[in-house]
């Protein structure tokens, strides 16, 4: 299991008026992460008859950024259920070794439905086995 980190190079604009990367910006990082690794190493066809649509999201600030400071996000799942994905991400500086200096800490949920109907499907296979095969569990009590 290799596990998945993802860059993210903070953007001028991403500042807002304190000096530091703007609440909705992590956001936006764990999103990018999460679709970014279904597409690539998943199989996820962005075009395809199944698509991945947002339930629930949260996030907890530990700690901030700015720009021109390169962040990654570290994608591993809290729960592959039936026809829905928990993500467990966390925003870290470039290069750290572990989830402890965690900038922030955060969940999407995604759920499974066909493209036309929006009624949920089981997770496609290939998400399914990328998941199972290539990230970390991470059991959220």
């Amino acid at each position: 299991m290799t596990g998945y980190r993802h860059p993210f190079p903070l953007r001028w604009n991403d500042n807002d008026q304190y000096g530091h990367m703007n609440n909705t910006v992590y956001y936006e990082a764990m999103d990018t992460a999460v679709n970014t690794w279904m597409i690539r190493h998943a199989g996820l066809e962005v075009s395809g008859p199944v698509i991945g649509v947002a339930r629930a999201s949260s996030c907890e600030f530990l700690a901030s950024a700015s720009f021109p400071e390169v962040l990654e996000v570290d994608v591993a799942v809290a729960r592959l259920g039936g026809t829905s994905i928990t993500w467990d991400l966390a925003i870290l500086r470039r290069g750290a070794p572990d989830r402890s200096g965690a900038l922030a800490r955060g969940t999407f949920t995604h759920v499974f439905v066909g493209r036309e109907d929006r009624r949920p499907v089981p997770v496609p296979e290939p998400i399914r086995s990328a998941v199972t095969e290539r990230l970390e569990v991470h059991a959220r009590k």
